[in-house]
This record gives structure tokens, sequence and C-alpha cells, in this order.
């Protein structure tokens, strides 16, 4: 498949190359892949290169484990609370609406919170049957995220929507691929490759007419609107007592109790 790159790590986010293809993972195994703002950064210093990059065909997103990632890492989140649209995660949310090329996931066991949102915003999306979606927003007195309170519904439906972003309902492998959020199911040691084939057979295809095509199949304007007003919500519900008692049980291993509010 063409050149390769040795696999580089920094900030918990582990790069490399496969011909065209750029291979990004989350690479934090110990704390479940949970994202730190330090691993937000680096997730959009790498999307930008890759923008401007003219051998970067395709990015696949995977992880070094066998967890795609737990979503925030709630410590940390709490330490470095997103204050606005300029904050990393909401930078690498709108970079992922707006990245021209094409990008494919490859997802393995848990994805949750962000790691379920994003998948949203893939071009392709591939799963082992062990993979499991999750969006715990409401859960944690919070709203959802990456416009996904606009794409989910239409994607899979209103009743079902409600299920995953209401309720917090875990979303199975095979569920998913019934829905449509998964593109194929496949064996944990054929998921990678699955991904680098699909991006090997973007990488043959004219560039620009991909990203075209790509353009024209989403309606960015409308996705990036409701990711403000989804971010203006978060930042509030960030300071309510609702997301203190939610994260306070987290930490404290108990179910949390919002019956007083």
């Amino acid at each position: 498949m063409g050149a390769r790159m040795t696999p580089t790590i920094v900030d918990d986010i582990e790069t490399s190359r496969e011909g065209s293809t750029l291979i990004v993972r989350f690479a934090r195994p110990a704390k479940k892949n949970a994202l730190t703002i330090a691993m937000y950064e680096r997730l959009n210093a790498v999307l930008a290169e890759a923008a401007g990059d003219k051998s970067v065909r395709a990015v696949v997103f995977g992880s070094t484990s066998e967890t795609f990632t737990a979503g925030n890492d709630l410590a940390d989140f709490m330490q470095n609370p997103p204050s606005g649209s300029d904050s990393p995660v909401f930078r690498f949310i709108m970079g992922l609406a707006s990245f021209e090329k094409p990008l494919i996931a490859a997802v393995d066991g848990k994805a949750i919170g962000l790691g379920l949102t994003m998948l949203l915003h893939c071009d392709f999306v591939y799963a082992t049957e062990r993979a499991s979606l999750v969006a715990p927003f409401v859960n944690l007195g919070l709203v959802p995220e990456a416009a996904s309170s606009l794409l989910l519904p239409k994607l899979i439906g209103h009743a079902r929507a409600a299920e995953v972003l209401l309720l917090g309902e875990p979303v199975s492998a095979q569920q998913a691929f019934s829905w449509g959020l998964v593109s194929a199911i496949v064996t944990p040691d054929q998921l990678m490759p699955r991904a680098l084939a699909t991006a090997q057979k973007l990488a043959e295809r004219a560039p620009t007419a991909v990203k075209l095509s790509k353009a024209l199949m989403k309606d960015t304007t409308l996705v990036k609107e409701r990711m403000q007003q989804e971010g203006a919500h978060f930042v509030s519900q960030l300071q309510s007592p609702e997301v203190a008692e939610a994260i306070g049980a987290f930490f404290e291993k108990r179910k949390p109790d919002f019956s007083q509010f």
C-alpha cells in the first residue's frame, strides 16, 4: 500500500502513515483512552496538518487497545472545562465537521461520549462485534455534542435517538449496523485492514471529486449552527448543580440523585 511511517506517540495520540492514509490512534490504554485536553490539542494539530498535506488522501481513526475511547477524562475535563468555541474539544468537533477529506473510523470495544458522536462525522465506520456505543451526556447532567442532537435523529429516527441520547442506553455493534451507524462489522484482526482497504480505494479516486462529493452529502452550515447551540447549553450546564451531583456520584461510584432538582 505504499510507504509506511513509523508510529509516533505525542500526548497519547499515535500517528502513522500507510501510503496516502494517515492513521490516528487513541493511545492511552491505562485510562481506556479517555480524552484529555492535551489529546484534543494534539488531534487538532494532526487534523490541521492532514488538511494541508496533499499527500494525505484519507484519515483513519482507531485505538491501540480494545477500547476505542471512554470519552472525556472527567477529572481532566472538570479541571479544564470548555468555556467557549475556542476550547480544544469544540475546535476538534468543529474540525471533524469541516474536514474535507474522507474520515474512516475503526471501532473496537467501547466508544463513549465523543467516541460515539465523532462517528457521525466519519464517512465510513467499521466496528468489531464487541463494539458498544454510549452517549452518557444526560446521565452526567449535560447535553449532546458534535451536532449529535441533529444528526442522530436524522440518521436513526427520533425514537431510537431518544433511547441513545435521553436514556443513555448502549448501542451494540449489531444495532449500530442495522441502524446505519456502522458500515460493516468485522473481526478484530480485520478491523484496521478493512479500514485501510477502503482508504486505499478512496486514494485511487479523483481527489477533488471525492472532496466535492463529500461536501455535497453534508449540510455543514446547519451542523455548525447546531454545534454552537449545543456548545452554549453544554458550557451553561457545566456550572449547574445537576452536573456537580453527577460528577460527584461518578467519582464516589454511586448512582446520581437528581430528585432534588
